[in-house]
């Protein structure tokens, strides 16, 4: 076990309701609207006080888990973040938030995770699927299809998919239960917008975390909780290649994007401001998938 936290399972009241009730088996259509409010907006506000959040993948200080975690802190969240190795405690330091180390891909890490956060900060009401790309423990694989093996497959597919499917299961019942939550998956241009050669096992993870992200969003859309993802285009982080920072000077905006620009957005669809937006992606690409064809 990689977790660097203590604390057994908590014991939460699924007797207890969200503001939202679902209908029961067998009960007549319209039932669960007869004993509940019609929901209210919420108020307008960026701001997240008290919120607890969690933000996975934050491990490297130039990256965009990283902002984001320093983002939402500035907006009031008690938050805590997590990566595969212990450097993740040196990111909290400085961002005054709490760490944690776990592999996001194993069930077991996943849950053991959503206990020590409970305990040391409360139940989790912003998740953040950050997690992917490529880490220190998993490194990207970039390889043809053709030469790919079954194991570099699923590599891709559990780091950035997997996860953000684990996390998210791990903490939508506690949303559901307190009828308000927010989860923003890391999606990418690459699978959902375009794609490039040699990155067929990255571009079908990222695809899929933008249909997990509208079957969930629909899924808990009576329960108060929305369900977001981002798309990034090419932004300049610390895992970023002198290739990579290149191509993104060739965008409409005529540089790469940064990860604070990207946290941006992850910020706002996490705030009670985007209380009726679900189910969307927002690209984050400085207008590069619009453009049909470059001209010199």
């Amino acid at each position: 076990m990689a977790l660097d936290a203590r604390g057994g399972r908590s014991r939460r009241d699924m007797s207890r309701p969200g503001s939202v009730r679902r209908p029961r088996a067998g009960e007549p259509a319209g039932a669960a609207d007869q004993d509940r409010a019609e929901p209210l907006p919420e108020t307008v506000t960026m701001r997240l006080d008290g919120r607890v959040a969690l933000v996975t993948g934050a491990g490297s200080a130039g990256g965009i888990g990283y902002a984001t975690a320093r983002r939402l802190a500035e907006l009031g969240a008690r938050v805590a973040i997590v990566s595969t190795t212990r450097r993740i405690h040196d990111r909290a330091g400085e961002l005054g938030v709490t760490g944690f180390v776990a592999d996001l891909t194993d069930e077991s890490e996943v849950g053991a995770l959503a206990d020590a956060v409970a305990e040391q900060l409360g139940d989790v009401e912003v998740l953040v699927n950050n997690a992917g790309l490529a880490s220190r423990a998993s490194p990207e694989v970039l390889r043809p299809v053709a030469q790919l093996t079954y194991d570099e497959w699923r590599g891709e597919i559990d780091r950035n998919l997997t996860t953000a499917f684990l996390c998210s299961r791990a903490f939508i019942n506690g949303m559901s239960e307190r009828g308000w939550g927010r989860i923003v998956n890391l999606a990418a241009t690459a699978g959902p917008v375009n794609a490039l050669p040699t990155e067929a096992a990255y571009a079908a993870a990222k695809a899929g975390v933008v249909g997990l992200t509208r079957a969930l969003a629909m899924e808990m859309i009576a329960d108060g909780v929305t369900v977001n993802a981002v798309a990034p285009g090419i932004i300049h982080t610390a895992a970023s290649t002198l290739a990579e920072i290149k191509q993104g000077h060739g965008t409409p905006v005529g540089r790469p994007g940064t990860p604070d620009e990207v946290a941006a957005a992850i910020a706002f669809l996490c705030s009670p401001a985007a209380s009726y937006i679900t189910g969307q992606m927002l690209v984050v690409d400085g207008g590069n998938s619009v453009r049909e064809a470059q001209f010199r």
